[in-house]
């Protein structure tokens, strides 16, 4: 069933996640310096950037999220696997915005401090939307399924 919207959504995913890994999701002003904060951490944004404060869990997490929503395209045989790695994706992107918000607590101790958010942090709460949609359709393809195999 590769041909069923649940794949179109599991792949935007997977594309939207392949896109943070990509893109600065913030910029970072603190104490007259500029950084630029990506899913690698926070680097300056002088004439030879510099990585100051390494967040490589983010593109660990990124990347897991990438690797599952391609796994739960290709597990269309088994409908119930589907869903458990689409509720784990779920999980994980937002866990994503939760060691985002850790990491950038960490460093907001310094004085003077102000951030702003850059389109690439918008797109695991996109992924996150296109996660539950999938989920919805693998579940509504289980319950035909289910009803079909009454009628025998």
């Amino acid at each position: 069933m590769i041909q069923r919207i649940q794949t179109v959504y599991l792949l935007l995913v997977a594309a939207a996640m392949t896109a943070v890994l990509f893109l600065p999701l913030a910029t970072v002003q603190a104490g007259g310096i500029f950084y630029r904060y990506d899913v690698l951490g926070m680097h300056t944004t002088t004439a030879s950037p510099e990585l100051t404060h390494p967040a490589w869990a983010l593109c660990a997490l990124s990347a897991t999220v990438i690797l599952l929503a391609l796994a739960a395209v290709f597990l269309y045989g088994n409908r119930m696997r589907q869903i458990r790695l689409c509720i784990f994706n779920a999980i994980l992107l937002v866990g994503f915005y939760a060691l985002f918000a850790f990491f950038l607590w960490n460093f907001s101790a310094q004085s003077d401090f102000h951030f702003n958010v850059r389109f690439a942090l918008s797109l695991p709460l996109v992924s996150l939307i296109l996660d539950y949609l999938a989920i919805r359709n693998i579940g509504a393809d289980e319950m035909l399924v289910r009803s079909l195999n009454r009628l025998r």
